[in-house]
């Protein structure tokens, strides 16, 4: 599972303020879960967002954003973010409060019984 640990450490810093935060793997990268709710995750190549879906179609006009797909169907409210269109401090921040916005309203999965 590689991820890229610049911008992880980036996403980290940024984050740095939530009391719940915790780091998963999932999705083929690294995964901040943000009051036990994924919120945004990285690879070796880009970040993954979780995103309202009322701004997701929206977000796919934004230079290197495309759709998160599972099982050849689009997932309506998550976008990978290439590297390239977060190198910008302001760009950067952008998502990671995008995802935060939608953090608070977002349902939380169900945890699997142990």
């Amino acid at each position: 599972m590689p991820v890229n640990e610049t911008v992880a450490n980036r996403i980290r810093e940024a984050l740095s303020h939530i009391e719940q935060l915790e780091e998963k793997t999932m999705f083929s990268g690294m995964c901040f879960m943000v009051n036990d709710k994924m919120c945004i995750c990285v690879n070796d190549k880009e970040i993954l967002c979780r995103i309202d879906p009322d701004v997701y179609e929206a977000s796919l006009d934004k230079p290197g954003v495309r759709p998160m797909d599972m099982k050849g169907k689009p997932m309506k409210g998550y976008v990978y973010v290439d590297f390239d269109n977060i190198k910008k401090k302001s760009d950067f921040q952008y998502w990671v409060d995008l995802c935060l916005d939608f953090n608070s309203r977002a349902k939380a999965s169900k945890k699997k019984k142990q």
